[in-house]
Protein backbone atom coordinates (compact mmCIF):
# COMPACT_ATOMS: atom_id res chain seq x y z
CA UNK A 1 0.00 0.00 0.00
CA UNK A 2 3.06 2.57 1.09
CA UNK A 3 5.22 1.11 -1.88
CA UNK A 4 4.69 4.63 -3.55
CA UNK A 5 5.77 6.05 -0.46
CA UNK A 6 8.49 3.99 1.40
CA UNK A 7 9.95 6.74 4.00
CA UNK A 8 6.59 7.82 4.96
CA UNK A 9 5.88 5.48 7.92
CA UNK A 10 2.03 6.29 6.91
CA UNK A 11 0.90 2.80 7.25
CA UNK A 12 2.06 2.24 10.27
CA UNK A 13 0.79 5.68 11.77
CA UNK A 14 -3.13 4.57 10.04
CA UNK A 15 -2.93 1.47 11.81
CA UNK A 16 -0.42 1.37 14.91
CA UNK A 17 2.18 -1.29 15.77
CA UNK A 18 3.90 -3.13 18.20
CA UNK A 19 5.60 -0.09 19.20
CA UNK A 20 3.41 2.67 18.16
CA UNK A 21 -0.16 3.90 18.32
CA UNK A 22 -2.34 4.69 15.82
CA UNK A 23 -1.48 8.44 14.50
CA UNK A 24 2.58 7.97 15.36
CA UNK A 25 4.58 7.25 12.11
CA UNK A 26 7.13 4.42 12.39
CA UNK A 27 8.95 2.28 9.74
CA UNK A 28 8.96 -0.93 10.66
CA UNK A 29 12.45 -2.72 8.73
CA UNK A 30 13.63 -5.97 8.55
CA UNK A 31 17.60 -7.05 7.92
CA UNK A 32 16.40 -9.37 5.40
CA UNK A 33 14.58 -10.46 2.58
CA UNK A 34 13.41 -13.85 4.32
CA UNK A 35 12.31 -11.82 7.84
CA UNK A 36 10.60 -9.55 5.37
CA UNK A 37 8.43 -11.75 3.93
CA UNK A 38 7.68 -13.71 7.34
CA UNK A 39 5.86 -10.43 9.36
CA UNK A 40 3.86 -9.62 6.07
CA UNK A 41 2.25 -12.70 5.26
CA UNK A 42 1.63 -13.44 9.46
CA UNK A 43 -2.01 -14.19 9.18
CA UNK A 44 -1.80 -15.34 5.66
CA UNK A 45 0.36 -18.60 6.61
CA UNK A 46 -1.62 -20.58 3.36
CA UNK A 47 -2.26 -17.87 1.06
CA UNK A 48 0.65 -15.90 0.52
CA UNK A 49 -0.20 -12.45 -0.18
CA UNK A 50 1.55 -9.92 -3.11
CA UNK A 51 3.91 -7.38 -1.76
CA UNK A 52 6.55 -4.91 -2.60
CA UNK A 53 10.15 -5.25 -1.05
CA UNK A 54 11.99 -2.51 -1.07
CA UNK A 55 15.79 -2.13 0.24
CA UNK A 56 17.16 0.39 1.81
CA UNK A 57 20.40 2.05 2.89
CA UNK A 58 19.90 2.88 6.79
CA UNK A 59 22.82 5.05 9.08
CA UNK A 60 21.00 5.87 12.12
CA UNK A 61 22.62 6.30 15.34
CA UNK A 62 21.05 5.72 18.54
CA UNK A 63 19.28 2.63 18.05
CA UNK A 64 18.18 0.83 21.12
CA UNK A 65 18.93 -3.00 20.78
CA UNK A 66 16.07 -5.14 22.57
CA UNK A 67 17.16 -8.30 21.96
CA UNK A 68 17.45 -9.11 25.73
CA UNK A 69 14.16 -7.65 26.55
CA UNK A 70 12.01 -10.17 24.90
CA UNK A 71 9.46 -10.80 27.59
CA UNK A 72 8.88 -7.23 27.32
CA UNK A 73 8.39 -6.61 23.86
CA UNK A 74 6.66 -10.09 22.94
CA UNK A 75 3.27 -9.05 24.52
CA UNK A 76 -0.28 -9.48 22.63
CA UNK A 77 0.24 -5.92 22.01
CA UNK A 78 -3.20 -5.88 19.49
CA UNK A 79 -5.49 -7.72 21.54
CA UNK A 80 -4.63 -4.99 24.59
CA UNK A 81 -5.94 -2.31 22.32
CA UNK A 82 -9.06 -4.27 21.40
CA UNK A 83 -9.58 -3.94 25.41
CA UNK A 84 -8.63 -0.06 25.62
CA UNK A 85 -5.64 -1.42 27.21
CA UNK A 86 -1.92 0.74 26.26
CA UNK A 87 0.46 -2.00 25.36
CA UNK A 88 3.69 -1.91 27.46
CA UNK A 89 5.63 -1.78 24.07
CA UNK A 90 3.99 1.39 23.64
CA UNK A 91 5.12 2.80 26.86
CA UNK A 92 8.48 1.13 26.33
CA UNK A 93 8.62 3.20 22.75
CA UNK A 94 7.65 6.68 24.40
CA UNK A 95 10.09 6.43 26.91
CA UNK A 96 13.33 5.17 24.75
CA UNK A 97 11.81 8.39 22.17
CA UNK A 98 12.14 10.79 25.03
CA UNK A 99 15.30 9.61 25.45
CA UNK A 100 15.78 10.43 21.84
CA UNK A 101 16.62 6.96 20.82
CA UNK A 102 15.76 6.97 16.91
CA UNK A 103 14.38 3.73 16.60
CA UNK A 104 15.49 -0.20 17.83
CA UNK A 105 16.24 -3.35 16.79
CA UNK A 106 15.25 -6.55 17.89
CA UNK A 107 13.86 -10.07 16.99
CA UNK A 108 11.12 -11.09 14.54
CA UNK A 109 8.00 -12.44 16.22
CA UNK A 110 6.28 -13.45 13.22
CA UNK A 111 5.42 -16.85 13.25
CA UNK A 112 8.38 -19.31 12.29
CA UNK A 113 10.90 -16.80 12.76
CA UNK A 114 13.68 -17.22 15.41
CA UNK A 115 16.45 -14.70 16.65
CA UNK A 116 18.34 -14.56 13.55
CA UNK A 117 15.62 -12.62 12.34
CA UNK A 118 15.96 -9.09 13.09
CA UNK A 119 13.38 -5.90 12.42
CA UNK A 120 14.59 -2.21 12.75
CA UNK A 121 11.69 0.31 14.20
CA UNK A 122 12.37 3.46 13.27
CA UNK A 123 10.51 6.59 15.03
CA UNK A 124 13.10 9.15 14.17
CA UNK A 125 14.36 9.19 10.38
CA UNK A 126 15.63 11.93 7.95
CA UNK A 127 17.79 12.00 4.35
CA UNK A 128 20.66 13.58 6.32
CA UNK A 129 22.55 11.80 9.70
CA UNK A 130 22.88 11.37 12.41
CA UNK A 131 19.65 9.43 11.25
CA UNK A 132 19.61 9.13 7.18
CA UNK A 133 17.64 6.61 5.19
CA UNK A 134 17.47 5.86 1.79
CA UNK A 135 15.31 3.88 -0.49
CA UNK A 136 17.40 2.21 -2.99
CA UNK A 137 15.37 2.28 -6.52
CA UNK A 138 18.58 3.05 -8.38
CA UNK A 139 16.52 2.00 -12.16
CA UNK A 140 13.22 4.09 -10.50
CA UNK A 141 10.89 0.53 -10.40
CA UNK A 142 8.76 1.69 -7.12
CA UNK A 143 5.25 3.48 -8.14
CA UNK A 144 5.48 7.09 -7.96
CA UNK A 145 1.78 7.70 -6.58
CA UNK A 146 -1.25 5.48 -5.76
CA UNK A 147 -2.33 5.44 -9.17
CA UNK A 148 0.48 3.38 -10.18
CA UNK A 149 -1.47 0.49 -9.03
CA UNK A 150 -4.71 1.35 -11.01
CA UNK A 151 -3.46 1.89 -14.43
CA UNK A 152 -3.28 -0.76 -16.36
Amino acid sequence: MWSYDPLSGNGAKQHGGRFNPPGCAALYLSLDPTTAWMEAQQGFPFKPQPMTLVAYEVDCANIADLNDEQQLVSCAWEDLTTQNQVPPTWRLAEQLQALEFSGILLRSFASGCTAKNQNLVLWNWSDVAPNAIRVIDDFGRLPKTPKSWTDH
